[in-house]
């Protein structure tokens, strides 16, 4: 076995001492900071209309059942719908909060001298393919040395793969791209034998022994891609704030090639500009960090950021999972402002492409973000980033509270004298009396509930002019508004299957069954009938009694949405993975689709041209 390729600078060790969440600290370094403008009013116009709204419905609810008093199962379903209805109603305030402040000009940066940074672009790798990640960041290379500026930038590779072959397609990769690099061009690759603590392991191992020689260092993922533009704007943000630890940029989806994928892909280029817009507001200095695509001061994370281990119920040692929000949160404790940028244009990723691979991907991010509730009674955390932390694990514990709800609302029926619980009645005195809804009251929750995730999307359209958009950038109004309509229908189509899948993701992880961190698969499977049937048989079990409990006249026929996506799982699941025809390229389009980026394009034709020189390599190469 050859000895792996290790192309580094010389050592610039820098401690990363790992940090103890039952003792607040304080980084010295770190300077004193004045909150933001309006910091508070802005929050408070984020949180106390989702609490106004939650308390409202509750009331109403409260005025249905109180009939003959409140008993438990009505006090029951009271909370969880009002909990629910609080964090449906918090994306709308926020979502509101955004256009109100897109209407407004953006501050201007006052032009001066900015002292020039030596920066890492780290992308840690694990099992990917080697020529798509060194292609894209080869394009981001060359994009910042035709910007020029005065800042410098070296790639490195940071590599945890663990299969051989694909390594040695790597380290041939590597050889191949710098061989063919402009001249002035650094990129740096070491592989870790053993990929200790994962990728927390990964970042901690490249500031432990050369981290010093960086001030900035700008993390990346394995499907990252930012322009030129983009870095040098996240660069000078932190230039000009020595107060800010990390500064996160907002992603695009690039990449759909399915249906699914160009569903999720419309929806962060059409909706989230507002939402960003709104979440940037209400953080102020106390942000949150998603793992790639931001830049971080690297002495700050180096004094505040280590992570420990958690001791589990059996004693054991775990790794935190989701170590973004955690990272986020200690350096906010330790003085260090996070901020979050969502105007920088030219942060991309990508989206997985199918339904499977995207349950995949959430079922390790469920993990991850459940540990989060071990932490938040540590010591110095503030309380934006705790709430951080459960806004992350709310997100997939409101899945199996919203499939309770499903089940309440199917047994209570259309009525005392149709339903499934006609036997628990007042005739049968040992039996608990069960909330009557009358079919005005099915109609109004029904429509509350769709007006409630309807609006975010239309307040998001309307703020898209604020954002210097044109709708002929999405290929003028009338296939706007058909990929509107498209959008819609599937996220309704969808939201059902997601919502079981997120439950057995939570029921998974409460049961130790999610073990490991796999890899994402980048560019999607393709899943026979056997696999789809078994991962969703619950769905369809679901859906099977719901059609039938309507056709028979005992569940609220309002239900029947719900019924036919669940029903039908299987094929609206092998549906997602569908390529989309040349035909149909400006369905669900967004901007990058209708007028792909030269980063993108430049991406793709460093690939093809890596891959090109491993084939060669490989045809070349004497059989064994």
């Amino acid at each position: 076995m050859r000895p792996d390729l290790h192309i580094m600078p010389a050592k610039a060790p820098l401690p990363m001492p790992v940090q103890d969440f039952q003792v607040a600290f304080h980084d010295r370094d770190a300077p004193d900071q004045v909150p933001p403008r309006r910091i508070g009013l802005w929050r408070s116009l984020a949180f106390s209309p989702a609490v106004l709204v939650m308390l409202l419905l509750i009331w109403v609810i409260w005025g249905w059942f109180n009939d003959q008093g409140i008993n438990v199962i009505e006090a029951v379903l009271m909370i969880l719908i009002g909990f629910n209805f609080f964090w449906i109603a918090f994306t709308v305030s926020t979502v509101a909060l955004g256009l109100v402040s897109l209407a407004q000009r953006e501050a201007r940066v006052r032009p001066g001298r900015i002292e020039p940074l030596r920066v890492a672009l780290l992308m840690p790798v694990y099992n990917e393919v080697p020529w798509y990640v060194l292609g894209n960041a080869r394009s981001m290379l060359e994009e910042l040395r035709a910007r020029g500026g005065a800042h410098r930038y070296d790639m490195f590779i940071l590599s945890d793969t663990q299969d051989d072959a694909i390594a040695a397609q790597e380290q041939e990769s590597v050889l191949a791209l710098q061989a063919s690099l402009s001249p002035g061009l650094a990129l740096y690759y070491r592989r870790r034998r053993q990929n200790t603590d994962r990728k927390v392991g990964n970042i901690a191992d490249w500031v432990s022994n050369w981290g010093a020689a960086y001030p900035a260092m700008l993390v990346l993922d394995a499907d990252s891609l930012m322009t030129g533009r983009a870095i040098l704007r996240l660069t000078d943000a932190l230039a000009r704030d020595p107060g800010a630890g990390l500064i996160q940029s907002f992603p695009q989806l690039i990449g759909a090639q399915t249906v699914f994928a160009r569903m999720q892909q419309f929806a962060n280029g059409v909706y989230g500009a507002a939402l960003a817009e709104g979440v940037s507001r209400w953080c102020g200095q106390d942000g949150n960090y998603w793992g790639h695509n931001a830049i971080i001061r690297t002495a700050a994370f180096a004094s505040c950021a280590g992570l420990p281990h958690l001791r589990s119920r059996l004693g054991r040692d775990k790794l935190i999972m989701s170590h973004d929000f955690v990272e986020a949160g200690l350096l906010r404790r330790a003085g260090w402002s996070v901020r979050f940028l969502p105007r920088i244009r030219g942060s991309y990723e990508e989206t997985p492409q199918t339904l499977i691979d995207h349950v995949l991907r959430d079922r390790r991010w469920c993990q991850g973000n459940l540990q989060h509730l071990n932490l938040l009674r540590s010591r110095g955390f503030r309380s934006i980033s705790r709430f951080h932390m459960l806004h992350g694990a709310v997100g997939y514990l409101m899945s199996p509270i919203w499939f309770a709800l499903l089940v309440m609302w199917a047994l209570i029926g259309v009525g005392e004298d149709a339903s499934v619980l006609t036997y628990f009645s007042e005739t049968n005195p040992l039996m608990p009396t069960w909330p009557e809804m009358t079919g005005s009251r099915h109609v109004m929750i029904v429509v509350l509930m769709y007006a409630m995730l309807l609006a975010p999307k239309l307040m998001a359209i309307a703020a898209l002019p604020l954002t210097g958009s044109r709708f002929g950038e999405f290929g003028g109004g009338w296939r706007f508004a058909l990929s509107f309509v498209s959008e819609v229908v599937l996220s309704v189509v969808y939201a059902p299957i997601l919502m079981v899948q997120q439950m057995i993701a939570v029921f998974r992880t409460l049961l130790g069954l999610q073990r490991g961190w796999s890899p994402q698969a980048r560019s999607g499977g393709r899943y026979g009938l056997g696999t789809l049937l078994a991962c969703h048989a619950l769905e369809t079990a679901s859906g099977a009694a719901l059609a039938a409990g309507i056709f028979a006249g005992l569940v609220s026929p309002w239900l029947l949405p719900i019924a036919f996506s669940l029903l039908f799982a299987v094929p609206l699941s092998a549906v997602s993975g569908l390529s989309m025809p040349a035909r149909a390229r400006g369905w669900m389009g967004t901007r990058e689709v209708y007028r792909e980026p030269l980063i993108t394009r430049a991406a793709q034709h460093y690939r093809n041209e890596l891959k090109s020189v491993l084939d060669r390599a490989t045809v070349a190469a004497p059989a064994e």
